[in-house]
């Protein structure tokens, strides 16, 4: 849910994991102070969503506290091909969407630690109305519940503790047989040819 922390670790993760990408989501959301167009989200008014949508250019996409969100195909195709791990930093929804379309997409849900230390981190921000925040309390629990839905599950309790989990996850896909076989052919060839 909104104040678990993932943007704070995915960032942190990005840092210390070559080869780790995060997707730069388009949002129909105001820019919050600090953020920058492009590096943040794409914000793009909800004319301009509505035509990428008619036009499928999203990945997925999801409409969260009002505003419009969705990830770029061809931009998270391109890097996918590049040999990049990218982050899709989305909500339920949008996870849902993604593993229909990349049922190899390995899922993390991040979790916080208790109720109260979500509340506690949602009015630290100083982002948000308090009525934006009474709605993301009252949205956690639904949110939440889609846990079982997830590959992984992390609690962003300790923060350095939560981090290196992340980044097991990251490292453990990275040496799966899927991956590791196409680059490993050679190797594999000459270790299976009798006689050699």
């Amino acid at each position: 849910p909104s104040g678990a922390g993932k943007t704070t670790l995915v960032r942190a993760l990005l840092e210390r994991e070559p080869g780790v990408e995060l997707s730069v989501s388009h949002t129909t959301r105001a820019q919050r102070p600090g953020e920058i167009d492009g590096v943040h989200y794409h914000f793009v008014s909800a004319a301009q969503f509505t035509e990428a949508l008619a036009a499928d250019r999203f990945i997925e996409h999801a409409q969260v506290f009002g505003n419009l969100y969705g990830t770029s195909r061809d931009a998270v195709e391109a890097r996918l091909e590049a040999g990049a791990d990218i982050v899709l930093e989305i909500d339920w929804q949008g996870a849902q969407q993604v593993r229909k379309l990349l049922p190899e997409a390995v899922t993390i849900f991040i979790l916080p630690p208790s109720r109260r230390a979500l509340a506690e981190r949602l009015q630290a921000r100083a982002q948000d109305a308090p009525e934006v925040i009474e709605r993301r309390m009252a949205e956690a629990e639904a949110e939440i519940a889609h846990y079982r839905e997830y590959d992984y599950l992390i609690v962003n309790d300790d923060f350095t503790e939560a981090l290196e989990q992340l980044r097991l996850v990251v490292c453990s896909q990275r040496l799966s047989q899927r991956r590791q076989e196409p680059r490993l052919r050679r190797l594999l060839s000459g270790l299976l040819s009798s006689g050699s």
